[in-house]
């Protein structure tokens, strides 16, 4: 028996429990002596003691239960305190990560009067958001939107293409034996249009200049002016011209290595016997005279300057770049071509005096810029009803046909 259940008897330490034992032997011989009486009184003294014995394990066990249902309950209210306590922080962390409805509203009345905007600019320009819509995903995902004119100054090098289709190896042995092992000379500058070759004679002061006309929301109108002496030399041109004799504009050449109309003259002669890279090379040289006579606020880059056409001094610039990009072309070099392109239809934009936009699209799409066509024909439709032109009716769903493909 337990200590608890010896307590409850009365019964403390070993001697009683003894004691115990020695009265129950005592009362089993007088059970055989005596008689009913007490043996019925001894038969309860004994059962209750039994019964008081399984009461109190009864008991025990009931408070072992009772301190282990407890120690239960104790451990699951820790874990949901615990629990409630992460809540409250999480509730914390995220309170201040909340939008007062303040905001919010303020936040959809702005966006209401943007989509209101594009939506009034849209029916202006005639443009649905269908149309928009149909874009490729690629071009709002160009981030801030260049000019569409712009030129990178890398892609006016024909030989950087050429290195991109046959290798950098070919072409740089394929110009080391038109050099002969030669050494490229000082006195040439360093241009972005052509690279000089180191047969050209050095330029010198040839007399031409340019000059800044005005300027206008960004846009700067510039002029090529003429000196004293290359007004002299212009005569002379014209009376060989009129001549009629191919050997006299060979000869004021060799005079004036870099007189511009002379140039672009002979180089349609060398073209017409089939000349065609002494045609190309004249095209290049009058192009770098012209080149180093910009004026030093003129950027190729930028497509925000301009030259008049009407003006007979700017139309050696027109026409020069206009007789190199067909020449770059018919190396297959269209991504160079398309930025000639780019840099001739920048001079004069509205007027467009050579028909450029006849011939951009094909170059664009020869040098896979698909984006760059139906942005251009987005963007000028308005002014310039690009759609009614077949050649652009064509390329632009030869373009989305393309990025159709790619997808």
């Amino acid at each position: 028996m337990s200590s608890r259940v010896l307590r409850k008897l009365g019964l403390q330490g070993e001697k009683d429990i003894t004691s115990l034992g020695d009265d129950a032997s005592d009362t089993e011989a007088d059970f055989s002596s005596s008689g009913g009486a007490k043996k019925k009184q001894l038969n309860i003294n004994r059962y209750d003691l039994l019964n008081q014995q399984s009461h109190s394990e009864s008991e025990v066990k009931e408070d072992d239960d009772h301190e282990t249902a407890g120690s239960l309950n104790a451990q699951e209210n820790e874990a949901e305190h615990k629990e409630a306590a992460r809540r409250k922080k999480k509730k914390k962390r995220k309170k201040p990560g909340k939008i007062p409805n303040n905001a919010r509203s303020s936040e959809d009345n702005i966006e209401d009067e943007v989509e209101r905007s594009v939506r009034e600019v849209n029916e202006l320009l005639g443009d649905t958001p269908g149309r928009v819509s149909q874009e490729p995903a690629s071009m709002h995902a160009l981030g801030p939107k260049k000019g569409i004119l712009n030129i990178e100054h890398r892609s006016l090098n024909p030989n950087n293409e050429l290195k991109r289709i046959f290798g950098s190896k070919i072409v740089q042995n394929e110009q080391s034996k038109r050099r002969g092992g030669s050494r490229t000379r000082g006195h040439l500058k360093t241009t972005w249009l052509v690279s000089p070759k180191e047969n050209w004679p050095p330029i010198g002061k040839p007399g031409l200049s340019m000059s800044l006309v005005k300027t206008e929301n960004g846009v700067s109108t510039f002029t090529y002016e003429h000196s004293i002496n290359y007004q002299q030399v212009q005569v002379k041109f014209l009376d060989a011209v009129e001549s009629l004799n191919p050997d006299n504009i060979v000869g004021l050449i060799n005079l004036h290595p870099y007189h511009v109309d002379a140039l672009l003259q002979l180089s349609e002669l060398c073209r017409l016997s089939e000349d065609l890279p002494m045609a190309a090379e004249l095209i290049e040289r009058a192009l770098y005279c012209l080149e180093c006579a910009f004026h030093p606020s003129f950027s190729l880059a930028s497509g925000n300057c301009r030259l008049d056409y009407r003006r007979q001094e700017n139309r050696a610039l027109f026409i020069a770049v206009f007789k190199h990009l067909m020449f770059v072309g018919a190396r297959a070099c269209c991504r160079t071509a398309l930025e000639f392109c780019k840099l001739l239809l920048s001079l004069e934009p509205e007027g467009d005096p050579l028909g450029v936009l006849l011939t951009i699209d094909f170059y664009a799409l020869r040098a896979q810029k698909y984006e760059w066509l139906i942005r251009l024909a987005s963007e000028w439709e308005p002014s310039r009803n690009l759609s009614q032109l077949p050649n652009f009716a064509f390329s632009i769903a030869v373009a989305h046909f393309q990025l159709g493909q790619d997808v």
